[in-house]
């Protein structure tokens, strides 16, 4: 008789399902995984160690450069770090600028999840519908930044600027026929708030389309229910958050248990799964976004009814206003000092986690009293996750690694860092 032995696949760095420069080393039994072996690095790009050579203001950027999906959440991660070594707080504005892009960030990183988690078991359509989506709310990064996706938009003390009073709109030379322009333009005619409002009035319909297409279909179901199943006790030892620790049916969310910002201001549920599996987690993820639209909505309502500063006025730490630093000297000098040299910071140290979309993403930062980190350690969600890969898959098949790759919304600029 012939020796039957194991053997050991390599699956990626470039794999179309392996979401970034994942490389799995896997132990084969014919089709049936034996063992699973992650092996991270290949995107290090030493976010942690460029921070601490730069002045506090300067590491912004690199934030939304981490989870490249969920851009704003990182910034929320990272300035609320600095502020909390400061002793500072953002006007109430600001906090409710930065609650609602947190949420649409939120809704942009489920939507890029649910369309490649989709297209990876095979579902074609639903990747089409939710990149539509995607396109409106890159556009409301690019009216408050000038960015559709690294917006640098949060900063120690507020926001960059207030939220625009006109949206952008197609011109003619984009478009073919003036009927598609005026199509196009329809929620464009006011300001981002009447944009943004425009937008969750729509979007409820819209993911009853994506359920429509996948809840109930039992393909969908055959590749998902019962995958990956992670019980709530193991969940927790394995430090899952988010979505793969909700889908497992512990109702830990930061926003409620921890809130930060306004969260305690605003009106929302934390859906939970009972079977920690991946659909499980597919039905936790959609939930949110619905949970989400219903901030950005009382937020909105909030925005339009209270104007205010979006940035404290402690030219130390933010810079005085344009027209202000032309015409002073000492705005000038603060103007020139805060772009040169930043600003010092208390000695201590701190962490500051925020509910980012793939779960708890923290800044622990220790200051030794000058003007850059000393040290920074950055919490990503997804390094914990990726790490029960070899338990989530061990006795499943090879096409199940697809799911729960998929499932775990791995994203690995903040794995490797």
């Amino acid at each position: 008789m012939a020796e039957i032995r194991n053997f050991t696949i390599n699956f990626g760095p470039q794999h179309p399902a392996a979401h970034g420069v994942l490389r799995l080393v896997l132990e084969m039994d014919g089709e049936v995984i034996e063992r699973a072996d992650p092996h991270v690095g290949l995107l290090h790009r030493g976010t942690e160690k460029l921070a601490e050579a730069k002045p506090w203001n300067q590491s912004i950027g690199y934030m939304d450069r981490l989870d490249y999906v969920s851009m704003m959440c990182n910034e929320h991660g990272y300035v609320g770090a600095i502020e909390k070594l400061l002793g500072i707080e953002p006007p109430i504005r600001a906090q409710y600028i930065r609650v609602m892009f947190d949420e649409i960030t939120r809704i942009l990183n489920h939507l890029l999840w649910l369309g490649s988690h989709a297209l990876d078991v095979g579902a074609m359509t639903v990747f089409l519908y939710c990149f539509r989506e995607r396109e409106d709310l890159m556009d409301c990064y690019e009216a408050v930044s000038g960015a559709r996706m690294h917006a640098t938009y949060y900063r120690p003390g507020g926001v960059y600027r207030d939220l625009p009073d006109q949206m952008t709109r197609y011109e003619k030379e984009h478009l073919g026929s003036e009927k598609e322009l005026l199509y196009r333009n329809r929620a464009r005619g006011g300001s981002l708030l009447d944009f943004i409002e425009d937008f969750t009035e729509r979007f409820p319909k819209l993911v009853d389309e994506y359920e429509t297409l996948l809840t109930d279909n039992r393909i969908w179901k055959q590749r998902l229910v019962g995958i990956g199943v992670v019980p709530p006790e193991r969940a927790r030892q394995l430090g899952f958050t988010g979505p793969m620790l909700r889908g497992s049916g512990i109702a830990w969310d930061l926003r409620k248990k921890q809130p930060y910002a306004v969260y305690d201001q605003v009106d929302f549920d934390i859906p939970v799964g009972t079977n920690g599996d991946c659909y499980d987690r597919y039905l936790v993820r959609i939930e949110e976004m619905r949970q989400s639209n219903r901030i950005i909505r009382q937020c909105v309502e909030w925005l339009r009814n209270n104007p205010g500063p979006v940035m404290i006025d402690d030219y130390k730490i933010a810079p005085p206003p344009r027209a202000k630093m032309k015409e002073e000297m000492e705005a000038l000098i603060h103007h020139f000092k805060l772009f040169t040299e930043g600003y010092t910071t208390p000695e201590g140290e701190v962490y500051f986690a925020v509910e980012a979309p793939k779960g708890e993403f923290g800044c622990y930062i220790v200051s030794d009293g000058a003007n850059k980190p000393y040290r920074l350690k950055i919490r990503a969600p997804g390094f914990a996750h990726l790490a029960a890969m070899d338990e989530m898959a061990r006795g499943h098949m090879l096409a199940d690694v697809v799911a729960i790759i998929g499932t775990m919304d791995i994203v690995f600029g903040e794995i490797d860092r």
